[in-house]
């Protein structure tokens, strides 16, 4: 297959990093305590198969924004396949669009919706299309002194903000509401340029996304597996950080790593979203499995020896994909970038994982994770048309 370089790593000034939701923000403490393991490097050989090119390893400090940091580096890896020069595109803008948007439904829904930092892959491609995009050298969205993003505070002023525009004391919204609930998230994170200079010529968000970025956003298409739908149609990713309500294709379950697999040879890249609150997931080790057994079953040793080595992996069915997914074994706590594929001194296929954690773990912020793994706890993916099988995408009526 063809070997696609990938340029240099950049260090990360932070450990710290959040998901989409408490709990996985919680675990993922747990998981950086101790950052770099004892012997994944020595236990696990790894010869890449395709490495396609991408930006350095970004860090999303304390906040919920892996879906924005996942799909705009999946961006600037697009740019790169385009032939352009990447740039580094403001994942915070595209997060600051998505909290004004999610606000309005928030508020149209009775409060009865998602609001919080969490987001799904496609809310940066509906926010490239709506509000264009910025580079990051014009909006970091770090207006309060911090190094890194942390949005605790500003996440909790809006959500008593939004609460109480919900429970309408007078009787009548007044069209006020929205300019106070966005003065809050300008007032932590910058308010936006209407206009500026980017290597020496003046742009808007709008111009700037289609003349420098130059992506068609109805280019890309996002894609899960259920049993409870039909395959190869459309319907409703049902995620509570789907707060858009968006629909997806549904195809079988080892349709998205035949997906994958062709989208990389063809030199595209992938959006990853899904399930990392997993006793297979190891940050720090930078590999991720489904164990043949159970973890709670498991004895000291086993469970001492989870990250020493290759293991074989527990047989994955659609049935027992569906199962973990109703009764939330299954959720969909963070999004990552697919942008590779590897093999182990087994002759194992896995997937090249690009994080958001900076670049902590053994592998500089790049990870490792097995195909069983990917049906088994993925929620969606997100690629350029072009990447899929052609007979996939002829049955989902999708022109390529």
């Amino acid at each position: 297959m063809k070997k696609i370089l990938m340029k240099p790593l950049l260090a990360a000034t932070l450990i710290l990093a959040g998901l989409n939701s408490g709990y996985a923000q919680d675990y993922l403490i747990n998981q950086l305590k101790n950052n770099k393991s004892d012997n994944s490097k020595e236990t696990f050989i790894f010869t890449d198969v395709i490495n396609i090119e991408n930006t350095p390893v970004k860090n999303q400090g304390s906040s919920g924004t892996c879906w924005s940091y996942s799909a705009n580096s999946f961006l600037e890896s697009e740019m790169i396949r385009m032939g352009k020069e990447p740039v580094e595109i403001s994942q915070v803008y595209t997060a600051r669009n998505a909290y004004i948007e999610k606000g309005k439904n928030y508020v149209r829904m009775h409060g009865a919706i998602t609001l919080g930092d969490g987001g799904a892959l496609h809310d940066v491609i509906n926010m490239y299309k709506k509000y264009g995009a910025l580079p990051k050298s014009e909006y970091t969205g770090l207006n309060y002194g911090t190094a890194n993003n942390k949005f605790a505070e500003m996440q909790a002023i809006n959500q008593g903000l939004l609460e109480a525009v919900v429970k309408n004391p007078n009787g009548e919204l007044t069209p006020n509401w929205i300019d106070a609930y966005t003065s809050v998230i300008d007032t932590y994170l910058g308010k936006v340029p209407e206009n500026f200079t980017y290597k020496g010529k003046k742009y808007t968000p709008q111009t700037f996304a289609k003349e420098v970025i130059g992506i068609n956003a109805d280019d890309y298409v996002e894609l899960s597996s259920f049993t409870d739908h039909p395959y190869y149609e459309k319907m409703v990713l049902m995620v509570p950080d789907n707060w858009s309500l968006d629909m997806i294709y549904n195809v079988k379950m080892n349709d998205l790593t035949d997906i994958i697999d062709n989208a990389l040879k063809k030199g595209y890249t992938v959006g990853w979203a899904g399930d990392v609150s997993e006793k297979g997931f190891s940050w720090k080790n930078g590999v991720a499995f489904v164990p043949n057994k159970d973890y709670s079953a498991m004895d000291a040793e086993e469970k001492q020896d989870l990250f020493k080595g290759p293991k074989e992996e527990l047989v994955i069915t659609p049935e027992m994909r569906q199962q973990a997914f109703d009764n939330y074994d299954t959720t969909d706590d963070h999004g990552m970038h697919i942008v590779g594929l590897s093999k182990d001194q087994n002759g194992k296929e896995y997937y090249i994982i690009k994080n958001s954690w900076g670049a902590s773990n053994d592998y500089q912020g790049y990870m490792y994770m097995t195909k069983n793994f990917v049906k088994y706890k993925s929620t969606a993916i997100l690629l350029n048309k072009g990447g899929l099988p052609k007979d996939l995408a002829k049955k989902m009526d999708i022109k390529q």
